[in-house]
């Protein structure tokens, strides 16, 4: 069938997790969650640094000094897709350590930059180093785990990915006391020591039977998710009806039109329509954009509360709202167990409806008078429940059922929905404070963000019980495992 999933010949598995010793498995576990954690705190940890990047550059405007923001971002989302296939293709070892690499030395750049045009071009090497760490990151952790243990796996890898994102106010907060650079050199030393260990310790998987891809679906894939990307990221400081944006809406639309033409034409495809016929799949990114529109609206909305409308430093705001992300990482380890268990319909559902009810907190609370312990603290403790349910929910609905051959694939395409989320939840926060800059504005801004965290919850219920086998592949893209060398 034009546009499925290539089956796989032949079988070579070398080094299952039972036989690789202990001190190594961990090791290379370790290498894996060093790249995910860095790949999701960089998205965001410059935002804390935007006061003294002014300082640094200031001839330059706020739009220009934007781009240090948004180069990432953009970059990142844009290369996910391509860089999910060709990790699945040519060898998820390969992309990631060939990633963390690039990730490091961009980092690196971006600590020593002279001028914003370098920092900018630095930020997005970063960008396509990430690209290609992070959708390789959980094909190569659940090749570490043995079968039986791979939801704890999808746990691990959700809850460092989630606190990363999360903690990067904190962390940023901290690292700019110093000197903005500490926010890029800090990724220098844990990226050489994790290409170093990662060489010896990590196994290769790869495709077997590679199919020759496709080229230009992969170049218009990227334009496309690059364009809606910088228009949502943009459309306020261009305008929303500007030329600019209203030309790349234009173009992004065009290219979403051409890749799903090409996904039925082409043997090889960037997004293969079979994997779009996998309901969970299909929900699971629904649902992770949906809910990732509230998560970016909660970071946003919450940094900018502290110290706009109650005058925190950028620091102290940084660390209150620590909390929130410490209680998500405890949870989702656990809530990646049960949902393994009872599937993820019931724990993504219960995630939504308690980070919503954080939100909610926080439009009815926050004006009291009562200050952060007894207004601020607990919406945040609470939202982080919600995080902490709902992360893994997401991730196993959206790779769980498909071929392992395929992890790069689905973990690209489920990120690039979380990416695109976070865009639109703080260009809509952006917007609505834009329009009524008081506390009440700050309300329907947490209102906002429980609606997304319900949506998310509703379209994960909306799955099917049947999705309770986890990490069984869907009848039409069964596949034999792929190959796993040293």
């Amino acid at each position: 069938m034009t546009g499925s999933v290539p089956r796989q010949d032949s079988v070579s598995r070398q080094d299952s997790p039972s036989q690789r010793s202990s001190a190594s498995r961990r090791s290379a576990v370790a290498v894996v969650l060093v790249g995910v954690f860095a790949s999701a705190l960089d998205v965001l940890i410059v935002n804390i640094a935007f006061p003294d990047l002014e300082r640094s550059f200031p001839s330059a405007s706020l739009t220009d000094l934007s781009w240090v923001l948004s180069a990432y971002a953009i970059t990142f989302a844009a290369l996910l897709m391509p860089g999910g296939r060709w990790a699945d293709q040519s060898g998820r070892k390969r992309a990631y350590l060939i990633g963390m690499a690039l990730f490091t030395v961009a980092s690196a750049c971006c600590a020593a930059a002279p001028s914003l045009d370098v920092l900018v071009a630095a930020r997005v090497l970063q960008g396509i180093g990430a690209a290609l760490m992070m959708p390789s990151s959980l094909g190569l952790l659940l090749a570490l785990f043995p079968a039986e243990r791979r939801g704890a796996a999808i746990g691990l890898w959700t809850a460092v990915n989630g606190a990363g994102a999360a903690l990067a106010p904190p962390i940023g907060g901290l690292l700019v006391q110093m000197d903005w650079r500490w926010a890029f050199l800090v990724n220098v030393p844990l990226g050489v020591a994790a290409v170093l260990i990662g060489v010896r310790t990590l196994p290769e998987v790869r495709e077997e039977g590679r199919a020759v891809p496709d080229v230009l679906g992969i170049l218009v894939l990227a334009a496309t998710v690059g364009a809606l990307v910088t228009a949502v990221v943009q459309g306020e400081p261009w305008g929303w009806s500007s030329a600019r944006v209203l030309g790349l809406i234009v173009v992004g639309v065009l290219g979403a039109a051409f890749t799903a033409r090409r996904a039925f034409r082409h043997p090889s495809p960037v997004i293969e329509p079979a994997i779009l016929r996998i309901r969970s799949v299909a929900l699971g990114n629904l649902a992770t954009l949906l809910f990732f529109t509230g998560f970016g609206a909660m970071v946003i909305s919450s940094t900018l509360f502290l110290t706009e409308v109650w005058g925190h430093s950028v620091l102290r705001a940084a660390l209150e709202v620590g909390p929130g992300p410490v209680v998500a990482t405890l949870c989702a380890v656990p809530a990646s167990l049960v949902a393994t268990r009872h599937g993820v319909r019931g724990i993504g559902m219960a995630g939504g409806v308690v980070f919503a009810a954080g939100g909610i907190w926080w439009a009815v609370v926050t004006d009291t008078g009562q200050g952060y312990a007894a207004s601020f603290l607990p919406g945040s403790v609470i939202g982080g429940i919600g995080i902490g349910l709902m992360l893994p929910c997401l991730s196993m609905a959206a790779t769980a059922s498909l071929p392992s051959e395929r992890f790069a694939t689905g973990t690209a395409m489920a990120t690039m929905c979380r990416q695109v989320g976070s865009a639109l939840g703080v260009a809509a926060v952006t917007a609505i404070l834009n329009v009524r800059p008081d506390v009440s504005a700050f309300h329907t801004a947490f209102l906002f963000m429980a609606a997304c965290g319900v949506a998310g919850g509703l379209a994960l219920l909306t799955i099917g019980a049947e999705q309770r086998r986890t990490a069984s592949p869907a009848p039409e893209l069964s596949a034999t495992a792929p190959r796993q060398t040293v």
